[in-house]
């Protein structure tokens, strides 16, 4: 039986040649069946190669909520999540995805490789490891670069889907906890890979993410771990980005905005993670405290 993805490709329409080559990437994939949606952001999407559904969201309601706006509309027993800028880069990397899924029934989610298009490695944060230069090593991790990644839909269904709340930063981390507290692991294909655009430089791109990930890190925190756990893993982040606050009093307000909204605010109602999960993250390389 031919494997079935559903795959869903989040763009806000402000880079359609990045759009072309991400959807063009999807339709050529070979030895499965496919249904890809693209999901606007305060748009409706347009111009769409035959077989390919627009989504149109009234507003922007943040990239974990757009990516799951998408999944009711795309069909399959797999699903994809592809980020407008992201294109897949050989024709038989969905199936060897779902080959993974077939033949390790535990495996709940996976995140390919990620290339810049422009060469060279890339920022650290596309490998979801402590040691970046193990690029192109596949293996099992603990948390995931939200952009090129699969997992069953029974998995999606069972975890809740991508934390919505969260709008931008760390649902990558928050989904595979989530996954790997179910019962399932997390890989990274160093072997597969996607083509991705190098970051825009600082500090245009740090301007938006300070707050979120300040606030989201506090929330990973409250929602997950016991507080000493949690203690740490907020102190710890903290710890690493300050250098980079410090330049700038703009990303210092930003972030402290974060942190404070994060300790005040509602976190959502999950649950703590089991200490089985604490234990295997530890086994995996990635205890949560870093």
């Amino acid at each position: 039986m031919t494997p079935s993805f559903g795959c869903v490709v989040l763009t806000m329409g402000r880079r359609p040649e990045e759009l072309r080559m991400a959807v063009e990437s999807l339709l050529t994939q070979e030895g499965v069946e496919l249904d890809v949606v693209v999901v606007g952001q305060a748009w409706e999407p347009a111009g769409l190669p035959d077989g390919v559904r627009g989504v149109g969201l009234a507003e922007n309601v943040g990239i974990p909520a757009g990516r799951n706006a998408g999944v009711p509309h795309a069909r399959g027993e797999l699903l994809f999540f592809l980020d407008e800028d992201a294109a897949v880069v050989e024709p038989g990397t969905l199936a060897a995805l779902a080959r993974t899924f077939d033949e390790q029934p535990d495996v709940g989610l996976i995140q390919l490789r990620v290339d810049a298009r422009e060469g060279g490695d890339g920022p650290r944060d596309w490998v979801p490891r402590l040691r970046a230069g193990t690029r192109t090593r596949s293996g099992e991790v603990t948390l995931v670069w939200e952009g090129a990644v699969a997992m069953p839909r029974r998995v999606f269904d069972a975890v809740g889907g991508w934390p919505g709340e969260f709008e931008f930063v760390h649902e990558g981390v928050d989904l595979a906890w989530r996954v790997m507290d179910s019962g399932f692991r997390v890989l990274y294909r160093g072997d597969l890979a996607v083509l991705h655009p190098l970051p825009v430089p600082a500090p245009t791109r740090h301007g938006y993410s300070n707050y979120y990930g300040a606030r989201n890190r506090v929330w990973l925190a409250r929602r997950y771990l016991p507080f000493p756990l949690g203690a740490l893993y907020v102190g710890t982040f903290a710890l690493r980005t300050a250098p980079r606050m410090l330049r700038s009093l703009g990303d210092m307000r930003a972030a402290a905005r974060g942190y404070r909204d994060g300790m005040r605010g509602p976190c959502g109602g999950r649950g703590k993670l089991s200490a089985r999960t604490l234990w295997r993250m530890t086994r995996a390389g990635r205890p949560p405290v870093i």
